[in-house]
């Protein structure tokens, strides 16, 4: 196919993929709920797919973004409505503590990640630990992020009624030592904090297995871990 035809294509795509998403925030969000300022809601969901697997502060948005902080909180749960974001919170049994700290934000789509994001340049990790948020989504578990009593961490903690499951990191290399030394030591600690004895680190495409102070980490190609029920 000529490299014309290949860019019309794309461009096409792109186009579809716009006008779907701007179709969405009209018919569910903007007719449903009668909201006058679109430009604002349609700024706000851009700046969430940009930063998906990203923590986010209400607070810090709306300074950013210049927009009224009832106004973001109000139009970012309108947003969850059609599943277009998810907000994901920090591990605590207290949900005070829960609603102080800032949530990690992640989307449901990320062909429409491409399409509508401020962000011209691709991060294959953001978009790897995203995936596996959508996968874990499907287990009907809980899900947070978790945090050590040193701040290391954890991408997510996987709890079913009121047991914690599962600690996964997820990485897309592990073969830069200061990275790798990093996922395991944020890992550990939050094992050993909640008396776990095994946790998982998901990769690109690499396979290890690690065993610290009777404790074992096992890192999983995406491709094998997401294709297990």
């Amino acid at each position: 196919m000529p490299k014309q035809a290949l860019l019309k294509n794309s461009d096409d795509k792109f186009l579809l993929l716009r006008n779907y998403f701007e179709d969405i925030l009209n018919r569910d969000l903007i007719n449903r709920f009668k909201i006058r300022k679109t430009e604002k809601l349609k700024t706000l969901a851009k700046f969430y797919f940009s930063n998906s697997s990203s923590l986010v502060s209400y607070n810090k948005v709306a300074k950013f973004l210049k927009i009224p902080l009832n106004t973001v909180e109000r139009f970012s749960e309108y947003l969850t409505y059609p599943y277009l974001v998810y907000f994901v919170n920090k591990f605590s049994y207290s949900l005070k503590e829960q609603s102080v700290n800032p949530r990690k934000i992640y989307i449901s789509d990320l062909g429409l990640k491409n399409a509508v994001s401020f962000d011209f340049s691709e991060n294959k990790g953001q978009l790897l630990e995203n995936l596996v948020f959508l996968r874990l989504l499907k287990t009907e578990k809980e899900i947070y992020y978790y945090k050590t009593k040193n701040n290391l961490e954890v991408d997510f903690l996987v709890k079913k009624k009121q047991k914690v499951e599962l600690l996964i990191q997820v990485c897309l290399t592990l073969k830069d030592f200061k990275t790798r030394d990093r996922e395991i030591e944020a890992l550990v600690k939050a094992m050993r904090e909640l008396k776990l004895r095994r946790g998982i680190i998901i990769t690109e495409d690499e396979e290890d297995e690690i065993k610290i102070d009777g404790k074992k980490i096992k890192a999983v190609p995406a491709y094998q871990w997401l294709l297990k029920k």
